[in-house]
C-alpha cells in the first residue's frame, strides 16, 4: 500500500471545476490530490508574425508556480523548468487542435499552480484542455467559429517506479524518490502525444517501460471519461 493508501494503479482523487473564474473565455480549477492548478484560456486577435497570412491560428501556454504553492516560497520568475513545462502544455494542446479551423487568432492557456504536490505539468494539460475547450465553444456560440476546432480529448498523467513497483499518478513524496519517472500525454482516442521518461539511478528494462505506459494509458482513459462527462453540455451562457 502506498503512503496515501492507494493501490498502484489508482489515481488520486481528481476534479475539474469549470468556469472557476469568469474573466477569461474559458477557465478550470483542476485538482489531483493536493495539487491544484488554475487554468484559463484567453483569445486574442492576430497570430505570431511568422503565421500572418496563413489563415492558421496558434495555441500557446504559460506555466508558473505561484508563491505559497509549496512549502518553500516560489519566486515570481520564469525558470528554465517553467519554460520547458509551458512548451509541453502548448505542444500537447496543439496536437488536438485544427489550427486551420481556428483561423488567424491566438489562444493563450495560462496554468498557475496554486498548490503543488506532484504532477503539476500533467494536471496543467488536463485542466488546460477543459479551459481551451470552453473558450472555443464560446467562440462558436458567438458565431466567430463555425465549429469547435478541437479534434480529440487530451489528458496526461505521471507514472514511476518506486521501491521496484510501477505506480500511477505520483504525489511529491513518491516523485522525489522515484527510481524511474515518466510523464505521458495521450489523446482520448488512445494515441500518444508525448512520453517523457528517465531513470534516476539504474537503467530500466523494456518490460518495465511497457508496464509504465500501460499504467498511464489506464489512468488517462479514466481522466478522459471524466472530461467527456463534464463537457457533454456546452459551457453556460454569460450575461
Amino acid at each position: 500500500m502506498r503512503p496515501d493508501g492507494r493501490h498502484n494503479d489508482e489515481l488520486r482523487p481528481f476534479s475539474f471545476e469549470r468556469d472557476f473564474t469568469d474573466a477569461a473565455l474559458g477557465s478550470c480549477l483542476v485538482s489531483f490530490g493536493r495539487t491544484r492548478v488554475l487554468c484559463t484560456a484567453s483569445v486574442g486577435d492576430g497570430v505570431p508574425r511568422w503565421l500572418s497570412g496563413t489563415n492558421k491560428g496558434w495555441v500557446t501556454a504559460e506555466y508558473s508556480m505561484l508563491p505559497g504553492s509549496s512549502a518553500e516560497r516560489i519566486r515570481r520568475r520564469v525558470s528554465g523548468r517553467s519554460q520547458e513545462i509551458q512548451r509541453l502544455v502548448a505542444r500537447s494542446l496543439r496536437a488536438v487542435c485544427d489550427l486551420g479551423a481556428l483561423g488567424e487568432r491566438e489562444v493563450t492557456v495560462d496554468c498557475d499552480v496554486i498548490q503543488a504536490d506532484g504532477g503539476t505539468r500533467t494536471a496543467s494539460i488536463c485542466g488546460g484542455y477543459v479551459a481551451l475547450h470552453d473558450a472555443l465553444e464560446r467562440l462558436v456560440a458567438a458565431g466567430d467559429l463555425a465549429a469547435n476546432p478541437l479534434t480529440d480529448h487530451l489528458a496526461a498523467v505521471s507514472v514511476g517506479i518506486i521501491d521496484g513497483e510501477a505506480r500511477l499518478d505520483l504525489p511529491y513524496v513518491e516523485d522525489a524518490g522515484a527510481e524511474v519517472d515518466f510523464n505521458v500525454v495521450m489523446t482520448g482516442s488512445g494515441c500518444f502525444v508525448e512520453v517523457q521518461g528517465t531513470a534516476e539511478g539504474e537503467a530500466f528494462e523494456r518490460s518495465q517501460l511497457d508496464e509504465l505506459v500501460d499504467l498511464a494509458a489506464g489512468g488517462i482513459a479514466e481522466i478522459v471519461a471524466a472530461q467527456r462527462t463534464l463537457l457533454a453540455d456546452p459551457p453556460p451562457a454569460r450575461g
